[in-house]
């Protein structure tokens, strides 16, 4: 943490010129290869999806429908992947200068071929069944969009399990004080998890971060090593405080079935759009259930997201925010909460108060000075609530999981 004397400042006076001086550093310095990637990958996909490339492309694989269906897999994840490698290895350079960066170019690429041995088969899958019900009834589109919204479930329980550890490894945290202490700040706020996990994210990077993933008795807490061995236990317990207020107020599981409602709706909109006349004429096929159609489907979809993206962003902001203030009533500690908030700012370089347009579009969570602001006028806030309103939603009851 900086020790320079702080003096005020856009973001409130709460982060010294030096530290607001480095996050917009590294903001201005990542931001144009991360909207690049977006805008080029945007318009790799409009380039073959609203032009009769993409169905040339496809088609240039064979004739045969199985034959199709793999190419639309292979050049739809293959492409995009090729395209955004500059723009991923530019903000690497970027962040590695900042010393966020502890893996060599080598684990990078593994990385990336990790991402697409995941991505390619959930791709081809999807590709397989949605044109194959495409293919025998003109009633596809409802038993897709059941498929998604089941996908969508079976995703977010499978995250936890089959795709985290294929990134990290994680060891239980050893017994001793913060391990117990982690325990009952879980059993206070009324919360059931299996265990405390070490991820061992320092291979990769020197930010700080913890979460709680899984569902019911695969749930467990996990820490950053990184967050371990640079912050104090109290902060510790804040960060992971947050991380409960999202189980508490079930955000993972509400989430979820927006996501699969998000999906089937998707699904639905999508199959308006992919079969109207004249854009299947731009994209030189004639009929949807050609699976050379693929890459109009991923233009419109990839167009439906972009739209969708700052609404997205906009409900997960206020999701954070009451996970913050879930925080501050489990803890009762404004002060400490506003120490973490600066050390996560700070060891992450981030910019404590981002251009608004930006943060609107792109900003998952309150900007640091927002959160810092809400805490330090949280202590007036708790004592006007009623009597008891300020106890966390699962203290002195145990909450059942299932």
């Amino acid at each position: 943490m900086t020790n320079g004397t702080r003096e005020p400042a856009e973001d409130g006076g709460d982060f010294t010129p030096e530290e607001v001086a480095r996050g917009r550093a590294l903001r201005q310095g990542v931001w144009p290869a991360a909207v690049g990637s977006r805008v080029a990958t945007l318009g790799l996909l409009l380039g073959l999806g609203l032009t009769s490339a993409g169905a040339g492309l496809v088609g240039a694989f064979g004739d045969a429908w199985a034959v199709r269906v793999v190419a639309a897999a292979v050049t739809l994840v293959l492409l995009p992947q090729v395209l955004g490698l500059p723009f991923g290895a530019r903000g690497r350079v970027v962040r590695a200068r900042f010393g966020l960066v502890t893996q060599g170019w080598g684990g990078w690429a593994v990385d990336q071929a990790r991402g697409l041995l995941i991505s390619f088969p959930l791709i081809l899958g999807a590709l397989f069944g949605l044109y194959g019900l495409a293919a025998v009834t003109r009633w596809w589109w409802v038993w897709a969009a059941l498929a998604a919204a089941a996908v969508t479930v079976l995703l977010s329980f499978a995250a936890p399990l089959v795709f985290e550890p294929v990134f990290n490894r994680f060891t239980p945290m050893a017994p001793g004080p913060l391990r117990d202490a982690l325990l009952a700040l879980a059993a206070r706020d009324g919360v059931a998890v299996r265990d405390v996990l070490v991820a061992d994210a320092s291979r990769r990077t020197t930010a700080l971060n913890a979460y709680v993933s899984g569902f019911g008795r695969t749930r467990r807490i996990v820490a950053y090593d990184t967050l371990l061995s640079t912050a104090e236990p109290r902060e510790v317990e804040l960060v992971v405080a947050h991380e409960l207020g999202h189980v508490v107020h079930r955000d993972v599981a509400r989430g979820t079935a927006l996501g699969a409602i998000g999906s089937a709706v998707g699904v639905c909109a999508l199959a308006a759009v992919v079969t109207w006349r004249p854009l299947l004429d731009l994209a030189g096929v004639s009929r949807f259930p050609d699976p050379r159609s693929a890459w109009l489907l991923a233009a419109v979809a990839a167009v439906g997201g972009a739209i969708a993206g700052p609404f997205g962003c906009a409900l997960s902001r206020r999701v954070e925010a009451r996970a913050d203030r879930h925080a501050l009533t489990l803890t009762s500690a404004p002060d400490r909460f506003i120490a973490m908030q600066r050390r996560l700012t700070v060891t992450n370089v981030a910019d404590p108060a981002p251009p608004r347009l930006l943060h609107v579009l792109f900003g998952t969570h309150p900007t640091p000075s927002a959160r810092v602001a809400m805490a330090r006028a949280w202590p007036a806030e708790a004592q006007q609530r009623p009597a008891g309103s300020s106890r966390a939603p699962g203290a002195g009851r145990t909450r059942r999981v299932t």
